[in-house]
This record gives structure tokens, C-alpha cells and sequence, in this order.
């Protein structure tokens, strides 16, 4: 698909073309066998923690949207995957600098060329954002979907850092848990099941 037909498939919400540019879901989960994986929330209280060099640590880390990283000793400095629901400027795609990026979010019209485009680049299904909102009774965070996402996996463990449900608000915004579209309560609920019927989940609290 050359520039021209993506922004034509984007404008016309034609999910089966963008699709095409995706690397298969299949793929990408047989890469996460028997890995330690990290999975990075922006919870401004994980700022006040030393959890970096674990994080590090992990075989895969995977950070979401912009992955503010304020220090190394609290967030670490790795990102092989960002998992994004919104476009990037060109200083934080370079500063970042992911291996991989997933685009997550159902909003189709703010995927960009560059993004579409990128090594390795995966297009989160229609079909598993809603199957995760009715669960969920709300849109699912970005978090969220990764989670329900490489939990499909044969990984070895899932960590979850910078993860407190809003409890601490945004490292990457100033609005408040009533000014976003999330249910922050279910999804801790949800997680919280999760990790009771999943031991390969763990949730490190903040």
C-alpha cells in the first residue's frame, strides 16, 4: 500500500486495507514465548520509586503512548514496544525510540504514516477493543488492551509497573479520572482477577 491508498483506507475507515500493513497477531504473540515481559504505566507516582533497574531487567519492556521517562532509576531507559492511542511528535518518536510500535486505539483516523509504516507495526483488531469495552463497561485504557493483548501469550511472566488505576493521575496529562472517557475502578477489578486466575501476572504497586 503506497501513502496515497492508506490515507484513502484511513479516511474511509476501511479497517481490512490497514490491516494489511500489520503484522500478523499470531506473530507477534509467538514473540513473547517464555519472556519476562515489562509493561510500563504512566502513573506519576511510579516516579517516586527506585523500580528502573528492574525494569531494565525485563526481556521485553513495553511502554504506552508518549512513556514519559522523568529518571532512569524510576522508570528505566529501555522501550523495545510502544503501544500508542495517539500520534507522536518527531522529538518523542526519537526519544523513545521503540523497536515496534502497536497502534491500539480504535480511533483509526489519528494513525499516521510514519507509524503504519514503522519495522514491525501491529494494528490492534476492532473486535478484541470492544469485546474488552463491554467486559469492562467503559473504553479500555491503552494498559488495559496490552494486557488482555499479551496475556494471549505463552510469556513467562507480565509485570506491571506505574500502574495505580489514576489513583496518582498522569505522568502524561493533567486531567483528572472524571475528565477521561476510562472506568478506572473496573479495570483495577479486572486486573486484580486477572492476576488471582493468571499467576503469570503481577502487579507492582507504585
Amino acid at each position: 500500500m503506497n501513502r496515497l491508498g492508506f490515507l484513502a483506507a484511513r479516511t474511509l475507515r476501511n479497517d481490512t486495507a490497514l490491516a494489511r500493513l500489520s503484522a500478523p497477531r499470531s506473530d507477534l504473540l509467538d514473540s513473547l514465548a517464555g519472556l519476562n515481559v515489562a509493561l510500563i504505566g504512566n502513573a506519576r507516582a511510579l516516579a517516586d520509586t527506585t523500580h528502573g533497574a528492574a525494569i531494565d531487567a525485563a526481556d521485553l519492556v513495553i511502554r504506552i503512548n508518549r512513556a514519559p521517562m522523568p529518571a532512569p532509576d524510576s522508570h528505566g531507559t529501555r522501550t523495545d514496544w510502544l503501544a500508542l492511542a495517539t500520534r507522536l511528535s518527531a522529538a518523542d518518536r526519537a526519544r523513545i525510540n521503540p523497536a515496534r510500535i502497536l497502534w491500539m486505539s480504535p480511533k483509526r483516523k489519528r494513525l499516521d504514516w510514519i507509524t503504519a509504516t514503522s519495522p514491525g507495526f501491529y494494528l490492534h483488531p476492532l473486535s478484541d477493543y470492544h469485546r474488552l469495552k463491554d467486559r469492562l463497561g467503559a473504553p479500555p485504557t491503552t494498559g488495559a488492551m496490552l494486557i488482555d493483548l499479551v496475556l494471549g501469550s505463552d510469556l513467562a511472566r507480565l509485570t506491571l509497573y506505574g500502574f495505580d488505576f489514576f489513583a496518582s493521575q498522569s505522568l502524561s496529562g493533567r486531567r483528572t479520572a472524571e475528565q477521561v472517557p476510562h472506568d478506572f475502578t473496573s479495570e483495577a477489578d479486572w486486573v486484580a482477577d486477572r492476576a488471582a486466575s493468571d499467576p503469570r501476572l503481577t502487579l507492582i504497586r507504585p
